[in-house]
């Protein structure tokens, strides 16, 4: 029986990282996890059930409330981890954890969510969103940053592309081939949801400068008819909610039960960000809730035109605008949307995992 390890960036919540994570520990349930942080509470048990490692990152000061802050010390703290008895290594990927050591006969397969935005493709968004500290970091580490991750992508023998959008970065910026799987969703769970009346718009997600939430809040304020609803947090929250016009309101709870009621009350999703590939989007479609999203990133491989959204054709607020309105006059058909969202469902991306770790590492399920 070959014996494997599955290498996340950190556990600290369930987002879509975490989601696929989870896929991998239902699939491999005697594997063991190595992360940098862990907050157990925050994580699932299909994840918690596994025995966990963490790197010293863990137990610095803040070290599992705001590991991302080490991010400098992570190539170091990645020397602690001795994998030399696992056959497989399967690193999720969007940070820097893959430039593992390992045996020369066993098999590093990387799931890559992203290469990390914050160095490559955003680094000047992310660099202008920070502040005065962010900024002197972000200067000080970021060739350094970048060597490492260069030389941590040649220990991997196969990269997985979660879109054919991050299959393009990887080719681009380290210069290798992937396979495109999509991520896991959800689509069974969200298309079982009541029949409501559909009576506003939502926005879901996390509240960060690059999703671009701001263009949204500003286009209601065009729309005083129209109700919005917008679900999340993240650090632009408090300066949303200060901006927003009266006809914007917000919900805390992000819990399954409660997205799935809200995409079964909305009239449509809108999501104007550059996404790697975008969960939110499908779970929508599969709850028969259209969606309004940027014809670039993931949510073009997602969101067909006139079939389960409307493309949103550039992050303007008269795009936005023009794009709502386009979305209001179609005719959604529920089961025409959800045919479509099963294309991204647990049970597909399951198998398709299956095959490829059987083929490239020759294990049977």
């Amino acid at each position: 029986m070959k014996k494997t390890a599955l290498l996340h960036y950190w556990l600290t919540g369930m987002r879509g990282g975490e989601m696929v994570l989870s896929q991998f520990c239902n699939l491999l349930p005697d594997a063991d996890v190595f992360t940098h942080a862990l907050l157990k509470n925050k994580i699932s048990s299909d994840i918690t059930s596994h025995q966990i490692r963490e790197s010293f990152i863990a137990r610095l000061p803040f070290g599992r409330s705001h590991c991302q802050k080490y991010l400098p010390l992570m190539p170091q703290a990645l020397k602690g981890w001795d994998l030399t008895d696992y056959d497989l290594i399967i690193s999720s990927e969007s940070g820097p954890v893959k430039g593992i050591r390992k045996r020369q006969d066993a098999c590093h397969i990387c799931y890559c969510h992203t290469p990390m935005r914050y160095l490559w493709d955003m680094y000047d968004f992310y660099y202008n969103s920070t502040g005065i500290g962010g900024k002197i970091a972000m200067r000080l580490f970021k060739e350094s940053l970048r060597h490492y991750d260069l030389m941590s992508a040649e220990c991997v023998d196969e990269f997985i592309a979660n879109s054919e959008f991050v299959a393009e970065r990887i080719k681009r910026i380290y210069g290798r081939e992937s396979t495109v799987i999509h991520p896991p969703v959800d689509v069974d769970y969200f298309s079982n949801g009541p029949e409501l009346e559909r009576k506003f718009y939502l926005l879901a997600g996390q509240l960060v400068s690059y999703k671009r939430p701001d263009l949204v809040i500003e286009a209601f304020r065009k729309l005083p008819n129209q109700k919005l609803v917008v679900v999340g947090n993240g650090p632009m929250k408090k300066v949303l909610q200060k901006k927003a016009p009266a006809n914007v309101s917000f919900v805390t709870s992000e819990n399954r039960e409660s997205m799935r009621e809200l995409y079964s009350s909305a009239k449509a999703l809108l999501f104007p960000g550059i996404e790697d590939f975008g969960i939110v989007p499908v779970e929508a479609q599969a709850a028969g809730c259209p969606v309004v999203a940027l014809n670039f990133g993931g949510t073009a491989e997602t969101v067909v035109d006139g079939v389960n959204g409307t493309h949103l054709q550039e992050q303007s607020v008269s795009a936005l605008l023009e794009a709502i309105e386009e979305n209001a006059s179609g005719k959604w058909n529920k089961a025409v949307m959800l045919q479509y969202a099963e294309k991204f469902s647990v049970a597909r991306f399951q198998k398709q995992i299956k095959n490829f770790i059987s083929s490239h590492a020759e294990i049977c399920f």
